[in-house]
């Protein structure tokens, strides 16, 4: 599975950006679609993950509310749409598909559990 992120930019905190992930290579089925990030010096964090059928979500504590995650099983995209946005969400964004294996659960939120990723997307949120 390859995966190529896109969408990010700079907003000011309040806005909005929606960030996109296609996937090429195989297909979604079966798989836990996430979302992570990263910030300077700390560790990838888990953002926001979705189930292959798209009826089951999850999403960090800190972005719940937030942040929405949906996918396009005909695009072959995973999306996610943030509003609200504050300086703290400020990270490289990235977006990874899980094996078939895997299985939806709470696994769905550990960067352990995803065997692809893209490349990231920079998201800035100035104050």
């Amino acid at each position: 599975v390859q995966l190529q992120a896109s969408g990010g930019g700079l907003v000011q905190a309040g806005g909005s950006l929606s960030l996109s992930c296609a996937a090429s290579g195989r297909s979604f089925s079966s798989r836990v679609m996430g979302w992570f990030r990263q910030a300077p010096g700390k560790e990838r964090e888990f953002v926001a993950a979705v189930w292959w059928s798209g009826s089951n979500t999850f999403y960090a504590d800190s972005v719940k509310g937030r942040f929405t995650i949906s996918k396009d099983n005909a695009k072959n995209t995973v999306s996610l749409q943030m509003n609200s946005l504050k300086p703290e969400d400020t990270a490289l964004y990235y977006c990874a598909a899980s094996s078939i294996t895997t299985g939806w659960g709470p696994q769905s939120m550990s960067k352990g559990s995803y065997d692809y990723w893209g490349q990231g997307t920079l998201v800035t949120v100035s104050s």
